[in-house]
């Protein structure tokens, strides 16, 4: 049974848009319309407030941090169509890094596995993506794919750095080669697939259609090196879609229909096993789907697979539109 094992009071003046834990589980941070970013140390059932970030000029659609090999970095990105990255020295909370290289609202970042670097994905509702490459010594590398999505970009969520099926085949002692990839969602209704190419630079590969509407969210599944790739999907239809990929070339991808809302969908988010999927709407519910069977295909019977919890959600996650 789910239960809500906290409650933070973030003291946000307006409408929260995203909460993300940090790797360890210890702070959390937030952002909201009021244009200020929040993190708090929340140990042991407390909450502490450790910085209140000011440095956007509109509503903060997202947070996400990176992995703390890193340091404690966190990435921001708003109406106000920049990204900017803040870094924890000596206990001060300061901007490192500004982007500013979008025409319109930034409405995704999320950060690379670290095994890559750190590499920030950013979309767009200017219809570009930009990646962000931490270069040394503060400086910051752009690649930006154009018209990646017409209308706008809703969301990116990079692929793990596991090659499908390596925890079978893979040779004992030999380095995997990686692969970087990436999932993006717009308001053309597609799920587009993208892969960085020997020279740098990043090619489409797939184009994933099953929505009906704008897509919202994607969220690709965190991998220990099965045969199965897996992708989750939300869209302004009201629907989830749980993507799945058995071919190692990465090319024949097939949508299974998870459940249909009444209401838009915002926010998927997986667990760090990907056996349970968190599903966020317009009816200010979050929902979770647990996958009791360990199968590598997921089962259309979803009472018996998908066995459904319905929490309070602490904060409505609507993200903003194009």
């Amino acid at each position: 049974m789910v239960s809500v094992i906290n409650t933070v009071d973030t003291s946000h003046e307006d409408m929260i848009h995203d909460a993300q834990m940090d790797y360890y589980g210890t702070r959390l941070a937030t952002c909201s319309s009021d244009r200020s970013v929040k993190i708090f140390d929340v140990r042991n059932g407390g909450q502490i407030l450790i910085a209140d970030l000011r440095g956007h000029e509109g509503p903060v659609w997202q947070v996400a941090w990176a992995h703390p090999m890193y340091g404690n970095v966190l990435a921001s990105c708003s109406y106000d169509r920049k990204v900017i990255i803040w870094k924890e020295e000596n206990g001060t909370w300061e901007k490192t890094h500004e982007h500013t290289g979008h025409d319109s609202s930034v409405n995704s970042v999320c950060w690379a596995p670290h095994d890559y670097g750190l590499i920030l994905a950013c979309g767009s509702s200017d219809g570009a993506i930009s990646l962000l490459t931490y270069t040394g010594l503060g400086q910051w590398e752009v690649k930006k794919i154009n018209n990646a999505h017409t209308i706008g970009c809703n969301a990116v969520s990079w692929a793990p750095a596991v090659v499908p099926g390596s925890l079978i085949d893979q040779p004992s002692g030999q380095k995997p080669n990686y692969i970087k990839k990436f999932a993006s969602g717009g308001c053309d209704n597609l799920i587009k697939l993208w892969k960085e190419e020997e020279d740098g630079q990043w090619k489409e590969e797939q184009k994933l259609e099953a929505h009906s509407d704008w897509v919202r969210d994607v969220a690709w599944a965190p991998s220990i090196g099965l045969p199965t790739s897996t992708i989750a999907s939300c869209s302004q239809d009201g629907r989830v879609f749980i993507w799945t990929c058995d071919d190692a070339s990465g090319n024949a991808w097939s949508p299974k229909l998870l459940h249909k809302f009444n209401d838009v969908v915002w926010h998927v988010s997986w667990s760090i096993t990907a056996n349970i999927l968190a599903v966020s709407g317009g009816d200010n519910k979050v929902e979770i789907f647990q996958n009791k069977k360990f199968k590598y295909t997921w089962r259309e019977s979803l009472s018996y697979i998908w066995p459904k919890f319905l929490l309070e959600t602490l904060f409505y996650n609507q993200k903003g539109s194009a």
